[in-house]
């Protein structure tokens, strides 16, 4: 087979030199087969020398070797070599074996590598956690030092109520916000959030309230052993009302849950202890249901409050044309004691909170820079224009109430749950 092959090459390669070759074949002296070839040159007559022989013969060797080599390969590869192999390389299985692992590497590689994007993004979440609740911690420090050297040693502390007259004062300074929790869904974007002032058992002064108020059938009382573990997110215990609320206006105090009923203009009684609604009252004239909410809207018409005196409700009506209206209720079967009708229009403020029998206004609820804006004294029946700098720092105040236990003012600033420090001027 190969002395074929070798034939027809060394013919094709003189056929390609345009010269005309004899084949011969005869048995030599052994009695083999043997093949022979001339060819006629056109131009000598002769041979003068052997170097085209010489040449020939080269050439002819160079060819066999090549077709030995293709030979050897295809023996050693079958018809299931892989396409695209150059005649004479060899190859080799485990070179497609070695291919195969490193794409499977490769593909852990990239899994790895996504998992370790993910970690970053989840430790570069609590870094920013961390560094809130450090800020908040930082600037409860300073509060507290600050507080040590108030003048005559008042500072907000764990004083007992106190009524008009007896040590309260009037709002001199607000103190930058302390943030103590975040909502983290929607429903948390505007709430509201209290201690109770006058608690009873099995209740402290410690224990925390939260109410999510996004939604039509706000039910939710969500109860804390503590503010920090409101911080972290888990209540001891879901209150379910039997009505839902409306607005962020409710509070707690002395062992009861005061809000308003949804599309309602009374104010409800829920028994922390008993878990029933043990008193409910219409309040005569009160707009409701967005008639004479707050600048912010959320159906805040009516908005509850506490102070060292009591229990108070803010709301407005038809006769007052829109101005607010302060009226002193029992807290246990909720009849109205007093009223009074000021000149400030609720649409026009932020917001409102009652320390020592004065009614005091936020100017903005979104504004970074706001005031307190406003006062009215139940006691002198005047109002005065007030500039007390209030920082809303997440802009989007939605409740603003005053513990007098803590001396304190809680607030709910766009998810998230924060306290003011306040300082009152000596009686």
């Amino acid at each position: 087979m190969l002395g074929a092959l070798l034939l027809f090459w060394g013919g094709l390669a003189l056929g390609c030199r345009g010269e005309k070759a004899f084949l011969r074949r005869a048995d030599d002296s052994t009695g083999r087969c043997t093949y022979s070839f001339s060819v006629a040159s056109p131009v000598e007559a002769a041979c003068p020398d052997a170097g085209g022989v010489l040449e020939l013969r080269a050439e002819l060797a160079s060819l066999a070797a090549r077709l030995s080599r293709l030979e050897s390969w295809e023996r050693g590869m079958g018809s299931s070599g892989p396409r695209g192999k150059e005649a004479g390389d060899a190859w080799d299985p485990q070179q497609t074996a070695s291919a195969s692992r490193l794409e499977a590497a490769y593909s852990e590689l990239l899994r790895a590598k996504s998992r370790l994007e993910e970690e970053k993004g989840r430790l570069e979440r609590e870094k920013e956690e961390l560094g809130r609740r450090l800020e908040s911690s930082a600037q409860e420090i300073t509060r507290l030092r600050a507080n040590r050297c108030l003048p005559g040693g008042e500072g907000p502390g764990r004083d007992p109520p106190r009524a008009p007259g007896k040590g309260c004062g009037e709002l001199v300074w607000v103190g930058d916000p302390i943030v103590f929790g975040r909502a983290e869904s929607i429903a948390g974007k505007y709430g509201v959030w209290m201690k109770d002032p006058e608690p009873v058992t099995p209740f402290t002064r410690e224990t925390t309230w939260r109410v999510d108020a996004v939604g039509t059938e706000v039910r939710q009382l969500f109860q804390y052993e503590a503010a920090e573990q409101l911080a972290r997110g888990y209540p001891d215990k879901v209150h379910i009302l039997p009505r839902p609320l409306e607005s962020t206006g409710a509070v707690i105090y002395r062992g009861g849950f005061f809000f308003q009923p949804r599309r309602s203009r009374a104010v409800a009684r829920y028994d922390l202890r008993e878990e029933a609604v043990t008193a409910e009252r219409e309040i005569p004239g009160a707009g409701y249901h967005g008639q004479y909410p707050y600048a912010w809207g959320g159906y805040t018409d009516i908005d509850l409050a506490v102070d060292e005196t009591g229990l108070w409700v803010i709301y407005s009506t038809e006769k007052a044309r829109g101005a607010i209206v302060l009226s002193k209720l029992n807290p246990e079967t909720l009849d109205i004691q007093q009223t009074w009708e000021t000149n400030i229009r609720k649409r026009g403020v932020a917001n409102s909170f009652v320390i020592c029998g004065t009614l005091y206004t936020v100017s903005s609820y979104s504004a970074p820079n706001a005031t307190i804006n406003f006062a009215y004294d139940t006691a002198t029946g005047a109002s005065r224009a007030l500039s007390i700098p209030f920082q809303n720092r997440f802009r989007y105040l939605s409740m603003v109430d005053y513990n007098p236990t803590e001396r304190q003012l809680f607030a709910w600033d766009s998810f998230n749950m924060v306290t003011y420090p306040v300082r009152l001027s000596r009686a």
